[in-house]
């Protein structure tokens, strides 16, 4: 099963309170694992933060990124999330490397024009850079039902 853990630290030190975060997999492009990428950022709608989700394919592990939305006030509790995923390798450097098929979003930067600068590793062997506008990654955040929601 994927899971994905939240933890919590008064001074980055001392660490515990430690529970899942995100239980299920958000999609078939996520399937084999899932893991949380880069910091969080403060925005209007929750706490953004980029995720990785690996898929098993015949041809080996595929490395793609997500976005999700945890509340601002508890954020063990997951807002909304971007049910496909948003990038994948394409280019030739993300997906010829050390090990092919990845994308592994590393840092994020939130300029003040609301553009997000994403360096990501590509395929283990390079450091790359995506950028996206901030509304167009919350636009994909869809709102996730009670049902799917921990107690």
């Amino acid at each position: 099963m994927n899971l994905m853990w939240i933890t919590y630290s008064p001074d980055l030190i001392h660490w515990g309170e430690s529970r899942v975060l995100m239980f299920f997999s958000p999609g078939a492009w996520s399937s084999f694992k899932i893991g949380a990428s880069t910091p969080p950022i403060k925005t209007e709608r929750g706490w953004l933060v980029f995720f990785h989700g690996v898929r098993s394919a015949g041809g080996g592990l595929i490395y793609r990124v997500g976005a999700m939305l945890l509340n601002l006030e508890e954020p063990s509790i997951i807002e909304a999330y971007t049910p496909y995923y948003i990038f994948g390798p394409n280019e030739i450097y993300e997906r010829i490397g050390d090990v092919p098929n990845v994308v592994f979003p590393c840092g994020i930067v939130l300029e003040e024009n609301r553009e997000l600068k994403i360096y990501y590793g590509a395929a283990d062997t390079c450091i790359a850079l995506a950028t996206a506008h901030l509304d167009e990654i919350l636009e994909n955040c869809k709102k996730i039902p009670r049902e799917y929601r921990r107690p």
